[in-house]
């Protein structure tokens, strides 16, 4: 121990902040990068959310179809995917930084064009700037929290970041609500300058200096195939949820499915791959990432589905809805920092447990809807599934950065998001799909003289009991997680924690 204590290790006894006055570094240094983080992943996942609640007006406006309305989701939806897993390359060659802030600002600049486009194809293009910009936000910044986060404090500085990944899709519909029946659906996207603004000048100023390494050579063969694998996946399931018999889903999904499986042989065969795939070799990481995957079927699917059926059935404005759906955002919001407190003493299992059993309960309650059922009981549901999210959510995803090797911690953000673009567009579109199936069957079933709104409550039934069943596995799967192996955090004896400044920069 006297050996340490010499000279030499002078520096590295600066360098753990974590280890001398935990709440110093928590709440000095760590929040006012947190905020920078948060604020420009509010803004782009808000406005995923906003613009759904206005394509009816965006319809009515353009005096065009929804069917090229959907195009300005769609094409959001195909950049994100396609830009995603060059998130960990280019924090390598420019630093993390640098690559939020000028990926803020190409959202910002994005979401002014949007409001201000005069055609449905300008919008759609916009919407792509938007998608390109918006894509690596989410992925880089969950990689730099968890790296400027103590060991100690990780599950509780995760929860605060997931806050913002819960609540903004609830706040959208209503916010989104307010602007179009008040003021102007161009507002959906102009109200992002401010925020932009606000998240670059924060970025600037308390982002820590990224240190630049020397970057691998770019894996041109994984830039090429990966976009073309994420993007045709995301477009056959788009299309899927009208019709998965459709020419334009068969190919999306065949040479989406191609693109990926050449994808994954070329990573794995790369010395310097632009996604990490080796990490499943990880059986820890493997588990998790899977359950993950799980728990977002259920949940993203079920967010979906809830709107739907209280404008479609039981004739809410969007406004309306959206204020409906505000407990479900304040119960999650309640939940995370409360999870991320006890992710730091009890690890990942109970809490996905206890989490995914509270949504299951939810869905399962929703499942047994009818045309009779009160508001209050709707209420209720989703207030049990906000709790479940705000348990769940978080301790997964840092139980999955946590099983990935630490030098790979930049690399496998990208990856993780990337598949959740995927899978959460297999869960709306595979939901929506069941959902309209289940309708028309219940419909055609009960005869002329029968009320069609009864068929209309019975296919919302099948479709909750369906994503209720999906959680049960979920809640199956989550006894057989266990706490990964400790690791060398960062590579220094005795486990101490390094610069932030100089983890940045990888």
């Amino acid at each position: 121990m006297s050996r340490k204590q010499g000279p030499m290790s002078a520096p590295k006894q600066a360098k753990p902040m974590a280890a001398e006055g935990k709440d110093d570094f928590s709440l000095k240094a760590i929040l006012p990068p947190l905020m920078a983080i948060i604020v420009g992943m509010i803004m782009v996942i808000l406005d995923s959310t906003v613009v759904n609640n206005a394509i009816p007006k965006l319809v009515e406006y353009f005096g065009t179809d929804l069917k090229t309305i959907q195009w300005t989701v769609t094409g959001y939806t195909l950049a994100l995917s396609a830009v995603i897993p060059l998130a960990g390359w280019m924090t390598d060659k420019f630093g993390s930084k640098q690559i939020f802030m000028v990926t803020i600002a190409l959202f910002t600049i994005g979401s002014v064009l949007c409001g201000i486009a005069q055609t449905p194809e300008q919008l759609i293009i916009y919407r792509i700037i938007q998608g390109l910009g918006g894509g690596m936000v989410s992925p880089i910044g969950m990689a730099m929290v968890f790296k400027l986060a103590p060991p100690e404090r990780r599950g509780s500085i995760m929860g605060l970041l997931g806050i913002p990944m819960l609540m903004a899709p609830a706040f959208g519909p209503v916010l989104s609500g307010w602007l179009v029946d008040s003021v102007s659906w161009h507002w959906i996207f102009i109200i992002n300058l401010p925020i932009g603004i606000i998240a670059f000048i924060l970025g600037f100023k308390y982002l820590p200096k990224s240190v630049r390494h020397e970057a691998p050579h770019l894996d041109i063969l994984g830039v090429c195939l990966a976009p073309i694998a994420f993007s045709m996946l995301a477009y056959g399931v788009s299309e899927g949820g009208t019709s998965w018999s459709s020419a334009a889903a068969i190919t999306g999904l065949s040479v989406g499915g191609i693109a990926l499986i050449i994808f994954i042989f070329v990573e794995l065969s790369q010395k310097h791959p632009l996604l990490e795939l080796k990490v499943f070799k990880s059986s820890d990481f493997t588990r998790s990432i899977i359950l993950t995957w799980i728990v977002q079927l259920a949940l993203f699917g079920a967010m979906l589905i809830v709107p739907l059926y209280l404008q479609g059935v039981m004739h809410y404005t969007a406004l309306e809805t959206g204020w409906i759906l505000m407990p479900q955002a304040i119960c999650a919001g309640i939940g995370m920092p409360i999870s991320g407190r006890l992710f730091d003493k009890i690890g990942a299992r109970p809490l996905a447990f206890s989490g995914l059993a509270a949504v299951s309960v939810a869905l399962f309650m929703l499942s047994n809807i009818s045309v009779d059922t009160s508001l209050w009981v709707i209420i209720l549901s989703i207030c049990i599934m906000g709790l479940g999210m705000g348990f769940s959510m978080m301790p997964l995803n840092t139980h999955v950065l946590n099983s990935a090797p630490r030098s790979l911690v930049g690399r496998v953000t990208p990856l993780t998001t990337a598949a959740q673009q995927v899978v959460v567009s297999f869960a709306v579109a595979g939901l929506t799909g069941y959902l309209t199936s289940q309708i028309a069957s219940y419909t055609a079933s009960a005869g002329a003289g029968a009320n069609p709104m009864n068929a209309v409550v019975q296919g919302y039934g099948d479709t909750f009991f369906l994503s209720a069943c999906i959680a049960t596995v979920g809640v199956l799967l989550s006894l057989i997680l266990r706490k990964p192996k400790m690791q060398k955090e960062e590579g220094t004896a005795g486990g101490e924690s390094p610069d932030p400044a100089m983890m940045m920069g990888h």
